[in-house]
């Protein structure tokens, strides 16, 4: 009987330890505060749909804070906290122009009145950026939730973010260190069907660009017309003119941006190498051809599914992290 007796403890404790150990790694999974704070989605909603009545551009703002949270550290929200030295992660120049955080920290603040240190603010931007694309005309889609807040935010954490001018190569070299492929890299560039770039990020390619023979001058591979349209919008030295990223289609999320981007109407340097390397073209031509809306592929869906796999990078989960008060400070 004592053996028995020690072997069902020895049992028991191992069963406990292992169910320990799942709950401090944790899973992501659809619906995980529909017991513990069931209104969580809703509210994240009807915070984005409020700011957005006032500001239609706060929408692709939240895209694009999604992104810049997830690819560096992971989707872990290090990219809100505010730093007093210029020493956070948000301070990192690439963050230049990054808006929606006043989103974030409204909706933070209603959850708290409801189910107080339940919803991350991890978890928040993930659902306010999927928020932002149904509210676009794009798909509407379940996100996981289960996230948890990073307690690490530096300045030179930012620096592994893409930049406008990477090559196609390099691109693709960032988005697979973060367990992203091709596909995912144009479907996820894809999001610049909406939104505005600043003329900042096309001075380069419209007045610096090296020339093949030496000299500076405009990239030769922008269309005479498009080039055109560019500088009248973008003089040298402007700096915060605002132009749209998809010409002709700016406020619906749709496949134009990809059209663009294949007769060479790419804004901006990033979106125009798609097109310049064998990897990526021909994923861009998949989505941007008149019969894929019917027999596929199919770029809403799997737009959204480029988008869940964005929000797995790196996530706190179960006991690790935090689940902070004020989204802009640590606990």
């Amino acid at each position: 009987m004592g053996s028995v007796s020690t072997s069902c403890v020895v049992a028991v404790t191992t069963l406990l330890l292992l169910l320990l150990a799942l709950g401090a790694s944790g899973q992501l999974q659809v619906g995980f505060y529909s017991k513990s704070c069931p209104s969580a989605e809703s509210t994240v909603a009807s915070v984005v749909r409020g700011f957005s009545d006032s500001d239609s551009a706060i929408l692709p703002a939240l895209l694009r804070l999604q992104f810049h949270d997830c690819f560096v550290r992971g989707c872990d929200a290090s990219v809100l906290i505010k730093g007093g030295n210029n020493n956070a992660e948000v301070d990192n120049a690439k963050h230049q122009g990054l808006r929606g955080l006043d989103v974030i920290d409204s909706a933070k603040a209603q959850l708290e009145s409801q189910c107080p240190g339940v919803v991350s603010c991890a978890d928040i931007v993930v659902l306010a950026a999927r928020d932002a694309v149904a509210f676009t005309g794009g798909a509407s889609f379940d996100v996981p939730t289960g996230r948890r807040d990073g307690k690490v935010s530096n300045m030179r954490d930012g620096d592994v973010l893409p930049d406008v001018h990477d090559s196609a190569q390099v691109l693709r070299s960032k988005f697979a260190a973060s367990g992203l492929d091709d596909k995912d890299l144009v479907l996820l560039s894809s999001a610049h069907t909406v939104g505005t770039t600043a003329c900042f990020f096309m001075q380069d390619r419209l007045y610096k660009y090296p020339l093949p023979g030496g000299g500076l001058g405009s990239d030769p591979s922008i269309p005479a017309g498009f080039l055109a349209e560019l500088k009248s919008r973008c003089a040298p030295g402007d700096f915060n003119t605002r132009v749209p990223l998809d010409r002709g289609s700016e406020r619906l999320f749709d496949t134009s941006i990809l059209r663009n981007i294949r007769n060479g109407y790419a804004v901006i340097a990033s979106d125009a190498a798609l097109y310049n390397d064998t990897s990526t073209v021909d994923v861009v031509d998949s989505y941007s051809g008149l019969l894929s809306t019917i027999f596929g592929p199919y770029f809403r869906q799997d737009f959204a599914e480029s988008m869940v796999k964005m929000g797995s990078i790196g996530v706190v989960t179960g006991t690790n992290g935090e689940v902070r008060k004020l989204c802009g400070k640590f606990n």
